[in-house]
């Protein structure tokens, strides 16, 4: 694809993230549960033993700059590869953009189309994408080939889940790798499924859980005791939107799927039989119904979820001890839900015209193929990782959260992990998907009726998508 097109592409596909999957996440909660310093020490040096690149036998630049919306990665560089810049000799410098009103990208795109006159030490180096919008970027020369540029082997990438490769491959040419996979459950309060449902095993609760109907006859009995079931509209969007028949576009024409519209009659019901709470993502009345004065039974959160966002949510005092006492931190527990789904995940490319290719290899290596880190980065965050060996070596052991009581999550996590579908993915997921959300927002509160609600989505999808039809 020819540069004048790309920047076409950059420029056309601008979109808001607010609605998007884990790149919306603007907590920064510590995540570490247990003294884990010697452990990460010992993890780097053996993974230093299998890092590929010989940093002295090819010239790098002296700046790695690396772009990304948020503290997650790096705090995951800085715990499990900061050892590397000085392997390299390089210094890394994050060059971090908020998502909100899509600043991310708009400042991505600006550099990345930039990057052929910018000064060695301004040039993109790395940068970091979400499911949602991932082709927007690997369909593109500004990423490189993981295997043939940078120097990963198919044997490295080997232990991954499938499904984080396929997500950032182009006609077979893998442009990305990621840390992390993120298969969906449903994390609810067991204090309420105590005082509703008379018991708060996840087996048990998972039972009643187990189907749509049988999620709609719980919410009932929420209400009646006085709780929510969820606390919005957009809680239960990707477990929907995740298990869909065909993606949104077909040809040019949008298709709007059987599924999305079963979210819409739930969320419409929910709201009108105050199941829910009438929040919206990332709100502070969301976040809020995850804390100790919420009245909200359970939340749809994949991986990242768990320990970046609910964990936080969850604390009297965010700056305390992350144990039982404070808020209620070990109150949650996870069970699988209605319905198998992914949300999110964020995955590493290597940016086209870097001169740190040595450093980036072996970044890439210890973070995304590195079995042992992978294993540490769960053990000391709780974050499910993409090593299928590490993960179910850890579903099979006697790990336990505190957090969630004592139980072993990650078991739960390997087994969803093996029912993630990506057949059903489009270039255009981030933006029908927010488009859909917004528009049906209206309808949910009552200004509006469905049908204008939908037409309102079809006018807002095709300003996005000026080439996409009704």
């Amino acid at each position: 694809m020819k540069r004048k097109v790309l920047s076409t592409l950059l420029a056309a596909t601008m979109v808001a993230s607010v609605l998007t999957g884990c790149g919306s996440k603007t907590e920064s909660t510590s995540n570490t549960t247990t003294d884990s310093a010697t452990s990460k020490t010992d993890t780097a040096d053996k993974a230093e033993a299998t890092d590929t690149a010989d940093a002295s036998s090819t010239e790098q630049g002296k700046i790695v700059n690396i772009y990304c919306w948020n503290d997650e990665f790096k705090s995951r560089y800085e715990a499990y590869a900061a050892d590397l810049a000085e392997t390299h000799g390089v210094e890394v410098n994050f060059v971090i953009v908020a998502n909100e009103n899509n600043a991310y990208q708009n400042n991505l795109d600006a550099a990345l189309t930039a990057q052929e006159s910018a000064a060695a030490d301004d040039k993109v180096d790395v940068f970091l994408i979400e499911a949602d919008y991932a082709s927007k970027y690997t369909k593109t020369d500004f990423t490189l080939d993981v295997i043939n540029d940078v120097g990963l082997t198919a044997e490295d990438l080997s232990g991954q889940y499938q499904y984080t490769k396929d997500i950032v491959s182009v006609d077979g040419v893998q442009k990305g790798t990621t840390w992390q996979a993120t298969p969906g459950l449903f994390a609810y309060r067991r204090s309420i499924a105590k005082e509703v449902l008379g018991t708060d095993d996840p087996t048990e609760v998972q039972a009643m859980l187990s189907d749509w109907t049988k999620f709609d006859e719980v919410a009932a009995k929420m209400k009646d005791s006085g709780y929510f079931m969820l606390s919005g509209y957009d809680d239960a969007f990707r477990t929907f939107s995740n298990n869909v028949s065909a993606p949104w576009v077909s040809g040019t024409q949008i298709v709007i799927d059987d599924n999305i519209m079963k979210w819409v009659e739930q969320t419409k019901l929910y709201t009108d039989n105050g199941y829910n709470n009438k929040t919206t993502l990332w709100a502070p009345e969301w976040s809020a119904d995850q804390g100790p004065a919420g009245k909200v039974f359970g939340f749809f959160y994949s991986t990242w979820g768990i320990n970046f966002t609910l964990l936080g949510n969850s604390l009297e005092d965010a700056e305390g001890e992350q144990a039982v006492g404070n808020g209620i931190f070990g109150d949650y527990a996870v069970c699988e839900g209605p319905q198998a789904y992914y949300w999110g995940g964020t995955w590493i490319c290597a940016a086209k015209g870097t001169d740190n290719i040595p450093f980036i290899k072996d970044m890439m290596y210890r973070l995304t193929c590195d079995a042992a880190t992978m294993k540490q980065i769960t053990l000391d965050t709780q974050d499910y990782t993409n090593n299928v060996a590490a993960m179910e070596e850890i579903a099979g052991s006697d790990y336990a959260s505190d957090f969630l009581g004592g139980q072993n999550h990650i078991a739960l996590f390997s087994e969803a992990a093996k029912k993630i579908d990506m057949s059903n993915i489009s270039d255009y997921d981030q933006g029908l998907n927010e488009s859909i959300q917004q528009a049906m927002h209206e309808y949910f509160e009552g200004n509006v009726d469905l049908d204008t609600a939908l037409e309102n989505f079809y006018t807002a999808a095709m300003e996005k998508y000026p080439e996409l039809t009704k």
